[in-house]
């Protein structure tokens, strides 16, 4: 082994052996465990949010892969169908040209192309951080299986009287000209106007008044609604009104959903342009009128003076107007939330439109057809599944958010007016009759009419997340009964065979698409294969920065996990961070934080310590604070590791090596308490992986590890290695050897890399034939020697004993290397066997140059003292230290302290309303800092007071 530890030089060559030797594969016999990878968008690159779930996601797979499971870790990528396409738009844009120049067929053409050169970006930025995924069978969303299975699952629904084509309210985004889930939609609050408009009655009274955020809609209003109990309204309901700039006449109407309370009391009803709004028309009848083309520009049906203005423009007409004819009684700033494309930074429109809904609230077919209905068929399911606990979420109560969403359920619309995707396999006649099918002639083939006319595919595509919902069982190779294999011939998937693999065992995904994939994988997978796609759910929580705030490029606080696996100069951080900022104030405001928070730029940490800072994050709260703090304290950690085991290898490197899977037969105390404690250790990891407390893993494994086997046990074989007893130092040998490869094993799914370049040292001398530690099983107590309670006890008190001694020199100032007298007074017969059994190892690793008891009635010198239990430790301190001198050490030390608790007091009492909280709240850990030395120098000076 290399001296000192340095991740670079192992990463880069241990896991290209990993893939290569195939030990990501399902092997062996055992019971199938598996994993189902969230498919990151192919366009996208590793975040911390990716580092973090990847993290306990691999961690899950290799555990149970050298558990003896049949393990896989099922990858891909989804096509993400608007960001794709709007990335290779964007090259064409800077060709000066669009998809409309190439067609449908050669743009999607284009896209692949960029896909076979790009859309690789994240899967290989996951090998970096170690993800074991089976590469051999990662699926694509587009690829030729998982499409013949997208195509099979419309028609199957279709069939059954689940999917229908009608015309609807949809999220639309009016730069991308398409429909939008409500996962690609960001309400941001913004500050705007609440307008308050007189409607005339159309009798030629006085009328009404409406408060609207949305002016410019009025154009399509066909009802103002008023509250059916509010009395200063009463006389009007049924009447009718002049619509404003229109000269319609439209009716007040009486509903529920009016709040009295907000603005006049009286609400504008435009059903074309408002999910509210439609939901009213619908109650009341009302015939919706759409006054915006598709890209958001005033259409034929509104007055010809707006027609062809974009909607904002037609506001600020519309206001004009209305003061100029004195109808606008009054504007008010307000702040309301606007829904935001995450695509385009456009502002959603609620557009009508012609859409493929997947029936989710009926209860019967919407053909009116026998069969199941929507949501007895899909929805009740999938209820179902968590209320009878086929099912688990963890922690539990996110299944109440699960079981909200499925009980409020909306019909989902499933199209998409993208080029990129998979395109909708429906047809249509010259006389509008919808031909669906596989392809054009299964579609003839199941056709209740003759064709009218030459057939035409419907030009839309499948929402990205259709054929997400399928990811449990469309990955396994469904509906093929004959193996599904890549471009080389290389099976990828096998559904007879690969069935074993559902449902899965645990899916690991953010409570942000608990509706939007989570429920839809459910409700697929029960519908098409009769089987809950996965046992349980594990919710990890959000990762945010050190001060619990989100991350976010125009904050300037995102950090990049391969930034803190490599490290990064300031300079090349402030350009990566500013890169994509396009508002110069915001630039500058990201550049001065940058170098606030990272001087020295970011130091690498490596794979391993990044691994286990999230690992030691993942609670069950719902955000985590990443602070690059921990991460650096775990790097101190692999090199405790590393520097643990250089010791253990050259100390144990002439001893010959032992049979594989030699039995352990600890002789000395010491290996009899470490063999407990890693026993202790291995019973509580098993523990908490059950669970999901991934921090209570590593904070075990962190102790045995650091604590335990580092400092202490390592330590305390120094004396048998050194001994004359040949026997013990021989087993005192293999214990390190023996008890250091198990932890390597137990660390192995957390650090992975730093596990494995040890292992490759270590194993020749245990005699182990494996060529990788990923070929080793996870270690169990159950296969360690039963506990010696009795060694453990005469360690435990050897320890306490040496941590007194060595805080009282650390107090005392006395040199590490000083030799110092010790005294025994008190204590029990017990203490004084086992002072006399361990004296040689006390004289060895406290440096004693003599042991004694007290005799009876004889008087303690002037010491320092400590208590282990009954029993007095003392050192006597003439001719250790300079007494005079370290007096006036201290004394010295205590007036520079005292001065500077006394400056940052007055700093405290000076500062006003305006100083930023965290400076005062910097300044009072600095006075409590100060107050604690202050007062350990006080006692150390006490104490020589005393002698």
């Amino acid at each position: 082994m290399e001296k000192s530890f340095e991740p670079s030089q192992i990463e880069s060559k241990w896991y290209a052996a990993w893939e290569a030797a195939g030990d990501f594969r399902p092997s062996g016999d055992g019971a199938p465990y598996c994993i189902l990878l969230p498919p990151p968008n192919v366009t996208g690159t590793l975040h911390m949010g990716h580092a973090f779930q990847q993290t306990i996601m691999d961690a899950l797979t290799r555990y149970h892969r050298m558990r003896g499971f049949r393990t896989l870790w099922q990858g891909g990528t989804d096509h993400a169908g608007i960001a794709t396409q709007k990335i290779v738009e964007n090259q064409l844009a800077a060709e000066g040209k669009s998809r409309h120049d190439f067609g449908r067929a050669a743009f999607v053409e284009r896209v692949w192309d960029w896909k076979q050169e790009s859309g690789s970006t994240i899967t290989r930025q996951m090998r970096r951080l170690g993800a074991s995924v089976d590469w051999s069978r990662e699926r694509f969303t587009m690829d030729p299986g998982l499409s013949a299975a997208v195509k099979r699952v419309f028609v199957q629904w279709y069939r059954d009287g689940l999917l229908y084509r009608g015309r609807r309210l949809v999220n639309w985004d009016p730069v991308l000209m398409t429909a939008v889930s409500d996962l690609e939609v960001d309400n941001q609050e913004k500050e705007g106007s609440l307008w308050s408009i007189r409607y005339p009655a159309a009798d030629g009274g006085e009328g009404l008044v409406v408060a609207t955020t949305r002016p410019e809609t009025m154009l399509g209003d066909v009802a103002v609604a008023v509250h059916p109990e509010d009395e200063r309204y009463q006389a009007l309901i049924g009447k009718t009104l002049k619509l404003p700039l229109s000269g319609r006449e439209i009716p007040v109407i009486a509903d529920d959903y009016v709040e009295r309370e907000f603005g006049t009391g009286a609400v504008k009803i435009t059903p074309a342009h408002d999910f509210n709004d439609w939901q009213i028309g619908a109650r009341h009848k009302l015939a919706p009128i759409t006054i915006l083309t598709l890209d958001a520009k005033i259409n034929d049906e509104a007055p010809a003076k707006y027609r062809g203005l974009d909607r904002f423009a037609a506001r600020k007409a519309v206001l004009a107007d209305l003061e100029a004819e004195g109808l606008l009684v009054e504007t008010r700033k307000h702040k309301l939330q606007v829904p935001v494309s995450q695509r385009t930074d456009a502002v959603i429109e609620p557009m009508l439109t012609d859409q493929w809904f997947l029936d989710l609230t009926s209860d019967t077919r919407v053909d009116g057809k026998p069969g199941p209905g929507g949501r007895k068929a899909i929805t009740e399911p999938a209820l179902a599944a968590v209320q009878g606990g086929a099912i688990k979420f963890v922690p539990e109560n996110w299944a109440t958010t699960y079981n909200q969403w499925l009980e409020n359920i909306q019909d989902w619309c499933v199209s998409r007016q993208l080029w990129w995707g998979h395109q909708i396999p429906a047809w249509y006649d010259e006389a509008g009759n919808i031909f669906v099918g596989e392809d054009e002639a299964d579609a003839l083939a199941h056709a209740d009419v003759a064709p009218v006319g030459a057939l035409k595919q419907d030009e839309d595509v499948l929402d990205t997340w259709f054929s997400s919902a399928l990811w449990p069982f469309s990955t396994l190779g469904w509906p093929s009964e004959a193996p599904v294999r890549d471009e080389r011939g290389d099976v990828v998937a096998d559904w007879p065979q690969d069935q074993a693999f559902l449902p899965s065992a645990v899916l690991v995904t953010g409570f942000d698409i608990i509706f939007f994939w989570v429920a839809r994988m459910v409700m697929a997978t029960q519908y098409f294969t009769g089987r809950v796609p996965f046992r349980e759910v594990y919710i990890n929580a959000i990762v945010r920065d050190a001060e619990g705030q989100k991350m976010s490029k125009s904050k300037g606080n995102t950090l990049d996990p391969l930034d803190l696996i490599d490290g990064i100069d300031l300079e090349a951080l402030v350009k990566k961070s500013t890169a994509s900022l396009l508002i110069p104030q915001v630039r500058e405001k990201v550049e001065k934080r940058v170098r606030k928070d990272y001087p020295d730029g970011i130091a690498a940490v490596g794979t391993d310590a990044l691994r286990f800072t999230f690992a030691a994050l993942a609670t069950y709260g719902r955000t985590i604070n990443f602070d690059l703090k921990r991460a650096e304290g775990y790097k101190a950690f692999c090199n405790k590791l590393w520097n643990a085991a250089r010791f253990v290898l050259m100390n144990c490197e002439t001893a010959p090596a032992t049979a594989e899977g030699s039995a352990l037969a600890p002789r000395t105390a010491a290996e009899k308490w470490i063999v407990a404690r890693l026993r202790a250790t291995l019973a509580e990891v098993e523990a908490q992986m059950k669970l999901y407390r991934f921090d209570l893993v590593a904070q075990a494994l962190y102790e045995f590890v650091w604590n335990e086997y580092c400092d202490w046990f390592v330590e305390l074989a120094k004396p048998a290695l050194g001994g004359e007893d040949k026997a013990a130092a021989e087993s005192t040998r293999h214990t390190l050897l023996y008890v250091l490869e198990a932890a390597l094993r137990a660390l192995h799914p957390i650090t992975p890399f730093i596990t494995e370049e040890i292992y490759q040292a270590v194993a020749p001398l245990l005699g182990l034939t494996q060529a990788s530690i990923t070929q080793r099983s996870y270690p169990r107590a159950e296969d360690l020697p039963a506990d010696d309670a009795a060694a453990s006890a005469d360690i435990e008190w050897l320890r306490a004993v040496l941590t007194q001694i060595r805080r009282i020199r650390s107090e005392m100032n006395i040199a590490p290397g000083k030799a110092i007298p010790l005294l025994y007074a008190n204590g029990s017969a017990g203490d004084r066997e086992r002072a006399d059994r361990f004296a040689a190892q006390l004289a060895f690793l406290a440096r004693t140059e003599s042991q004694r008891w007290l005799d009876a009635g004889e008087a303690e010198p002037a010491a320092a003292a400590a208590v282990v239990g009954e029993m007095k430790l003392l050192i006597p301190l003439a001719g250790l230290i300079d007494l005079g001198a370290e007096r006036a050490r201290l004394e010295k030390e205590i007036k520079r302290l005292d001065g500077e608790m006394t400056k940052s007091n007055a700093k405290l009492a000076n500062f006003g309303p305006k100083t930023p909280p965290n400076v005062v709240e910097q300044e009072k850990q600095r006075v409590a800092e100060f107050a604690n030395t202050l007062a350990a120098l006080q006692e150390q000076s006490a104490k020589l007071g005393a002698l």
